[in-house]
This record gives C-alpha cells, sequence and structure tokens, in this order.
C-alpha cells in the first residue's frame, strides 16, 4: 500500500516525512498537480460497478486501489504548468485528480474540501469558541466607524490579514501589527480589516495535531518586543517542547473534529496568567522549525499515521495532556 503525497517540488517539510517514510520500507509517491497533463498523468475507468484508477508520476504508475493515505500538503494549482493552461484546463484536471482520489479507500490528510474551509479566518474564530478555546476579542469589518468603536473599548489593538498571505507571486507573508494610539481607521472601508486584541504575551505557543497526538512547544517572548508577530520577532530562545494543559487537549479535539482535520498547526500565545489564547489553525502548518529545536518526533508521528501505524495514546513521549496551571 502507497502512500501519495501532493505538494510542490521545494517542501523541506515534506521531505523530512518522506525520509521518515522510507526509513520505514512505506512506498511513497510524490507528485504537484500542477504538472497534470504533463509530467503527472492519470487513468479511470469506471465498468460494471468497478472503478480501476492508475497515476504516473516520475516513471512510477500506482494504482489507486493501492493508496493508503493522501497527504495533501501544499500541492499547486492543477494544469498550471501545462502547455496551454487556461482556467477551463484548471477545472478539469481538479475535477478528474481530486474526483478519482475521493473515489478510493484512501484515508487523507486533510480533505481538500474541509482544509478550503478551514482555512476561513473568522469560521476558525468561531469554531474555536464553539470548542473552548480563549479567543481574544476580534472585529472584521469595512466600517470606519466601527473600527474606532472597537479601538475605544479595547485601546491596544493588532491588525492581520483575514486571508493570512498577500496576493503577490510568490505570496508573501504580512505581519501581524501593533495598532498605534492616534490610528485613522478611515482606509478600513477599502477591504476587510481584521482588528484583535492585543494579548501582552510572556510565550509563543506552537501546537501541532496529528491525528489525536497533540506536539506543543513553546518559545519566550521578548517583553515589549516592537515585532509582535512571532516569524518577525527576534528570538531570545529556543522552541522547547512542552505539556499541554488538559483543557487545551480537550478544546482541541473537539475543533479537529467540528472542522474535519487530521492535521493541524495551532498558534496559541500565552499570558502572565498561563492562559493560552487561540489565535489561528494552520491545515497544512510547517513544522520542521519547531522539530529541530525540539527534538519532538513531528514528521515520525505524521509518518507514522499517514502509514496506520500510530502508537497507541499511552505510548506518546510529548505533548501529554495534563493538568491546566
Amino acid at each position: 500500500m502507497t502512500v501519495l503525497i501532493l505538494t510542490c517540488e521545494q517542501d523541506v517539510t515534506a521531505d523530512m516525512v518522506v525520509a521518515e517514510l522510507d526509513g520505514a520500507g512505506v512506498p511513497v509517491v510524490r507528485l504537484d498537480p500542477a504538472d497534470l497533463p504533463g509530467k503527472v498523468a492519470l487513468s479511470g475507468e469506471y465498468v460494471h460497478g468497478a472503478f480501476r484508477g492508475h497515476l504516473s508520476a516520475a516513471g512510477r504508475l500506482v494504482s489507486t486501489s493501492g493508496l493508503r493515505s493522501v497527504w495533501v500538503r501544499r500541492p499547486g494549482v492543477p494544469a498550471a504548468r501545462a502547455d496551454e493552461s487556461s482556467a477551463w484546463l484548471t477545472e478539469e484536471a481538479s475535477q478528474a485528480l481530486y474526483g478519482m482520489l475521493h473515489a478510493t479507500g484512501a484515508r487523507w490528510m486533510n480533505r481538500p474540501d474541509a482544509a478550503r474551509r478551514a482555512r476561513r479566518k473568522p469560521w476558525q474564530l468561531h469554531v474555536a469558541q464553539l470548542s473552548g478555546l480563549p479567543v481574544p476579542a476580534t472585529l472584521i469589518t469595512t466600517f470606519p466607524q466601527a473600527a474606532r468603536d472597537f479601538a475605544e473599548r479595547f485601546p491596544d489593538l493588532v491588525v492581520k490579514p483575514v486571508s493570512g498571505t498577500h496576493p503577490q507571486d510568490p505570496p508573501r507573508a504580512v505581519p501581524t501589527s501593533r495598532i498605534p494610539p492616534d490610528a485613522d481607521f478611515t482606509a478600513v472601508a477599502f477591504g476587510p480589516t481584521l482588528l484583535q486584541r492585543r494579548i501582552a504575551k510572556r510565550a509563543d505557543i506552537r501546537l501541532t495535531a496529528v491525528g489525536d497526538r497533540l506536539l506543543a512547544a513553546r518559545k519566550p517572548a521578548a517583553p515589549d518586543a516592537a515585532d509582535i508577530d512571532v516569524r518577525f520577532a527576534p528570538s531570545i530562545g529556543p522552541w522547547q517542547a512542552v505539556e499541554v494543559p488538559a483543557r487545551i487537549a480537550t478544546a482541541v479535539h473537539a475543533y479537529l473534529r467540528r472542522t474535519e482535520l487530521a492535521y493541524g498547526a495551532f498558534d496559541f500565545v500565552e499570558d502572565a496568567d498561563g492562559v493560552w489564547w487561540f489565535l489561528e489553525c494552520n491545515q497544512s502548518g510547517q513544522f520542521g522549525f519547531v522539530e529541530l529545536d525540539t527534538g519532538q518526533p513531528i514528521a515520525r508521528t505524521l509518518a507514522q499515521w499517514l502509514a496506520h501505524q500510530e502508537p497507541e495514546p499511552k505510548k506518546r513521549l510529548f505533548g501529554t495532556a495534563r493538568t491546566a496551571p
């Protein structure tokens, strides 16, 4: 049985998991839907109530009936590298590839429809609240007066993109930034703006959920740092493995059930009282930087899930739930 990984060519995170699967003797096929048609080919036959499908990539032919799991990591847009690409061809290639894969008995990390839904920041915040995760007061608006009123109630605010990415090729990361006290909110009318109460944090938390396993890491935050986004702030120490409070573990599992995700990279900030505040969940987030610092076996855990070889919960090495501080 083969693991299928859908991702772009340059993906170090996928490389780490492929190495774990290779080491365990699990067959792997890796392809980018952007190469369909061309370097990637497919065929599916529906005859007399039976389905027979095949995928070809990098000189390898695999039967879709022999797929044990599909990891949708960071795939390109189907047909993006076709000789005569078009929106029509992209839709045709997407329907053919993902439709055939959904007709198999393979399990997904994550299903494309669930992943698309889970990317929507307003829905993330709603599901996080329903699941019992602490969520900072947040406003998404195109009304300047609504932004002014929100700023009066919560004078210390940050602004961040609703989608999380900038529409540029390649997309640029847009940092979370602090709002000055005398901010003019007139420009809010020109596009949806996400304002959020700033949490005075003492640490950043990255919690990686793989199936039912939770692996969390903590990184101390510099006091009063000008850069509040952990991706751009100066480091005052490495990521360190940390246990997951029991109430957070329960809420994260509820979040995963509601979103139908098998994998999620959760970002929290920890305040002075030890409360973990939910910021977002990236359904295809990176984890290599955490594994390098902490030694947590995230790639191995993910490979085990894809290979249907997860250890029993009692054997967890990191991220064991404990009583909340």
